[in-house]
């Protein structure tokens, strides 16, 4: 049984150690994001079955669900009916009223095809998922202590079963680390190739299934049931199948199915309208002049845009439990971000060197380095490592001590007693003065004064128990992280930073981060007044998080994003999940909300245009007959009613499918003001909506009369 590793605690006021920090990631240009290689708009893999799956989403049951293509569906049979109908009785029509119905079930089947596309999208991400799911060999300790293992099926675990995880193993299922500490590659998960450390303890105690330990070992409390881990819900959410209508595309959903409801009843009484004026019209052509009239276009392609928007968070590696969280990211105007790994490195780093009269800085590293050399926390690893940037060379103990004093909680002092006699101690300033049994002269307590000013942690260090100097220990603030507020900031997101830490520190490093307000001290129940006070005065609010006391917040948010690397309470919490474990990413998750949101608002608006086009294109060639003076409203100058209305059906169809492209990807979103957003909607989008039909239509109309098809 391997050894158990030592657990040293905390300097004095420090977060709790993390030494995640000491292997970070590898830290992305800001702006920059690894994303999951890309799948093609049209890639087979996915054509090929959503082409089948759109056959069978043709099911009136189905399609009830969108008032607007169900009505499509209804046109489409009725048309249908009427052709046969023709064919028996010999209507001079009838081959027209064929290719309409024809060209109706087409535009059904290319709004079932469009939905189909962003499922199967989700399905192709989420088969990459299920490829790392296999029944892993799981070693059951029967307790704690226990030096034994017996071989069990991963499938077989649950809740509460103790697994012991050596180096080379697989993570049998997911769960939370009671004991050791390893090097753990997650890229089955995440797709990145940089382990991550995870030990007992903290906010990083968390595995997941389907990972692997590169070194060490761990012992995992089993936290999930066979078919219910992380991996298994995450293939769920990217599939869709649990998938719900948010608030806004329930609310648009209400405005189509009045519009298809008030076109209905105008088409429903053209006909004694057309038997007073003395025109004769087939029922055919206003069945087909109803479907044309209503918002086909955004009724095909809404579902679309939804399911696309959480594909695209897919992509990102963001696994979104609703859409309603990744609607809700596009409207966010506060965010929350804990400090400690989130805006900072997860611990205090060693920074400088400031030696006291009569010691140089030279003879300071060299003797802090001798006092850290036992002390096993990342602070006191970092004191190492800048000791011996700043001395050129490695240090040699073996000829030098005697003994080592190893850091602990309770001293919050490590040292080294050396072969010459003299005594070297490090540790929190009030430990060390104890140890002295003096007071601090004016010149250090100066340097303690400055370092907490500066938001800092001051450790002292001393020699036959005289202070020397003083170890300036940072909170390092990761690179490129205030260009990214920045950018929040245009995007009209005002950022607050939350920590525990005395509001002198954290005005610091708020001011160092570039973050709009900071919240101090914050416990759980304060983090919980802020968020709903935000949210009493109307606004959206997101938080980040990664530890289980973020997950009260996360809950209550309306956007949480919890990191993967948190604890299980902090994911459960969470409505969003970050697999990268990069709490920066937030700026993309924003982003693909906006374009949510964007895209549904570009497309409605063209949508809408295409009807009055449409309007103007057909109802001139229908009562022209009735009404000579309505020809001068035949701008398109169509050739007869019969292809007006047929140019019309096949252009109705085809727009669908040329839009599903950017139903898929959406439309790109520039940080903008509500304004400027509005015109140059309305200047692409609804121009373009009533220019594209005008020539569109008449480009079919000539076509088919050309091949001479009506």
């Amino acid at each position: 049984m391997p050894r158990a590793p030592s657990h040293a605690a905390n300097h004095g006021n420090l977060p709790s150690a993390d030494t995640a920090a000491l292997h970070q990631q590898p830290v992305r240009k800001p702006g920059a994001m690894r994303r999951k290689p890309d799948i093609s708009l049209f890639d087979m893999q996915v054509t090929g079955p959503a082409m089948r799956v759109a056959l069978v989403k043709l099911d009136p049951r189905h399609l009830m669900k969108n008032p607007v293509i169900f009505v499509t569906e209804v046109a489409a049979a009725l048309s249908t009916l009427l052709f046969l109908r023709g064919l028996v009785s010999g209507a001079g029509e009838t081959a027209v009223v064929g290719q309409i119905a024809a060209w109706l079930w087409f535009t059904v089947y290319f709004a079932t095809f469009a939905e189909a596309m962003a499922e199967g999208r989700g399905r192709a991400r989420a088969d990459t998922l299920r490829a790392t799911q296999t029944e892993t060999p799981a070693k059951l300790l029967v307790s704690l202590d226990a030096t034994e293992t017996r071989t069990v099926s991963s499938h077989t675990l649950k809740p509460g079963d103790l697994v012991l995880v050596e180096v080379g193993d697989i993570v049998p299922a997911d769960g939370e680390i009671v004991d050791g500490i390893a090097s753990v590659d997650e890229s089955a998960i995440t797709g990145e190739s940089a382990p991550v450390i995870r030990e007992a303890g903290g906010d990083r105690s968390a595995v997941t299934g389907g990972t692997r330990l590169v070194s060490d070992w761990l012992k995992v409390k089993v936290t999930s049931k066979p078919g219910e881990t992380f991996l298994d819900r995450m293939i769920a959410l990217v599939e869709g199948a649990e998938r719900q209508k948010t608030p806004n595309e329930v609310a648009l959903g209400i405005l189509l199915a009045g519009m298809t409801i008030i076109f209905l009843i105008v088409t429903a009484t053209l006909e004694p309208f057309l038997l007073y004026s003395g025109a004769t019209v087939p029922v055919a052509f206003l069945i087909a002049l109803l479907v044309t009239l209503i918002p086909t276009t955004i009724g095909g392609l809404l579902s679309a845009i939804g399911i696309a928007g959480m594909d695209r968070l897919v992509k990102a590696n963001v696994i979104a439990k609703s859409g309603r969280a990744v609607e809700a990211a596009g409207d966010v105007d506060t965010l929350l971000l804990d400090k400690t790994g989130t805006i900072t490195f997860g611990n205090r780093m060693a920074d400088d060197f400031l030696p006291v009269s009569g010691t140089d800085e030279r003879q300071l590293a060299e003797l802090a380095h001798l006092a850290s050399a036992a002390d096993e926390t990342p602070e006191g690893k970092s004191i190492v490592d800048l000791a011996r940037k700043r001395l050129g060379r490695q240090i040699d103990h073996d000829d030098r001590v005697v003994t080592t004093i190893p850091f602990s909680a309770q001293t919050r002092i490590s040292g080294a007693d050396l072969k010459d006699g003299r005594e070297i101690r490090k540790g929190a300033s009030d430990a060390i003065l104890a140890w002295c049994d003096k007071a601090a002269t004016p010149e250090l307590s100066r340097f303690i004064e400055r370092i907490a000013r500066s938001g800092g942690t001051p450790l002292v260090v001393a020699a036959d128990r005289k202070p020397i100097g003083v170890v300036h220990l940072k909170d390092v603030v990761k690179p490129g992280i205030r260009e990214r507020f920045a950018e929040l900031r245009r995007m009209g997101v005002r950022t607050v930073m939350v920590t525990g830490d005395n509001p002198l520190t954290a005005a610091a490093i708020a001011a160092e981060a570039g973050v709009d307000d900071f919240l101090a001290e914050a416990t759980p129940e304060k983090k919980l007044e802020l968020i709903r006070a935000e949210q009493a005065g109307g606004k959206l609010v997101a938080m980040c998080g990664d530890g289980s006391n973020d997950a009260p917040a996360l809950a209550q948010a309306d956007v949480g994003v919890a990191m993967n690397s948190g604890t299980p309470a902090a994911k459960e919490a969470g409505n969003l999940i970050d697999l990268d474990s990069d709490p920066t990413k937030l700026i993309e998750i924003v982003l693909v909300g906006k374009q949510l949101l964007i895209s549904r608002g570009s497309l409605t608006t063209f949508s809408i245009a295409n009807d009055v086009a449409k309007y103007f294109a057909i109802l001139p060639a229908i009562f022209v007959a009735a009404y000579p003076g309505l020809a001068a409203l035949n701008v398109m100058r169509l050739e007869s009613p019969a292809s007006a209305i047929l140019s019309a059906v096949i252009f109705n169809a085809l727009v669908i499918i040329a839009l599903i492209p950017l139903a898929l990807k959406g439309v790109r979103y520039a940080p903008a003001t509500a304004a400027s957003l509005l015109r140059r909607n309305l200047l692409i989008y609804g121009l373009g909506g009533l220019i594209v039909p005008f020539i569109g239509i008449k480009a079919i109309d000539l076509l088919i009369t050309s091949i001479a098809i009506v």
